[in-house]
């Protein structure tokens, strides 16, 4: 059986679960971060505009930089082998929007197939707070583990056609709320983050931490943030106080006047 993660940050609980001789074997980190960026591409290799858009993302300030173009088409290709090959295959999730799209990619994978389709639910049912895998103690993984439920047909194809959606809305943030996935701008994060800027300098890092304590529906992260920060400098709506290669912990933000 594979077991599939998504981020580097789940994989800790996880391998206490199943056992370090288990885990290597079996367990397989997916690192892309389905709830942002372009998604019409991301299962034909080459990838190329999936690729493209984490090359623009990444902070020069991040090092080192993930070979994206490698990484892209070797989870793409690995995908395409699953609905062929002998293992059932395990998600663990919660509620990240990354982790629902991880669950919906792999239904689309393995669609029209017999492979065993599981999940692991991680996710907090009595929302707020949400809870992502990696925010779940060992000892709780290790009892929903335990509790661990097969897909029969009909949600297997619910989630393989919220796949088919998210790649044809391609927007630029998908959300994961009430059980369903919704498609926005980059003004769901573009608003807070000049909300929560003024027009006196303060630390980058402390408006990032505000914006993602009030997200609902996906967990924007850092390399995301800066990101969307530098678009909104690059448009004259925020002045970084350091060049835009700076990084984010060591930069000062403000607001300029409309």
């Amino acid at each position: 059986m594979w077991h599939l993660v998504c981020g580097d940050a789940a994989v800790e609980g996880v391998r206490f679960v199943l056992g370090e001789d288990t885990a290597s074997c079996t367990l397989r980190v997916m690192r892309d971060d389905l709830a942002v960026g372009p998604l019409q591409d991301i299962d034909n290799p080459p990838c190329a505009v999936r690729s493209a858009y984490w090359q623009g993302v990444w902070p020069q300030s991040m090092q080192p930089v993930p070979d994206f173009d490698a990484q892209l088409q070797a989870d793409a290709r690995w995908l395409s082998t699953l609905s062929s090959g002998q293992r059932s295959v395990t998600v663990w999730h919660g509620d990240s929007c990354s982790e629902q799209l991880l669950l919906a990619r792999v239904a689309q994978a393995l669609a029209g197939s017999t492979i065993e389709l599981w999940e692991v639910a991680c996710g907090n049912p009595q929302l707020p707070p949400r809870r992502a895998v990696s925010l779940c103690q060992p000892q709780q993984l290790q009892g929903l583990y335990a509790q661990r439920q097969l897909l029969g047909a009909s949600r297997r194809s619910e989630l393989a056609a919220h796949w088919q959606q998210a790649q044809q809305h391609n927007a630029a943030i998908r959300v994961w709320h009430a059980g369903r996935f919704k498609h926005h701008e980059h003004a769901l994060v573009d608003d807070p983050l000049l909300q929560y800027c003024t027009e006196q300098w303060q630390p980058l890092a402390r408006v990032m931490a505000e914006v993602m304590a009030q997200s609902k529906g996906f967990f924007p992260t850092d390399a995301f943030l800066h990101w969307r920060t530098r678009e909104l400098a690059l448009a004259g709506q925020l002045q970084l106080a350091q060049p835009l290669t700076t990084a984010y912990s060591e930069q000062q933000v403000r607001r300029l006047r409309a």
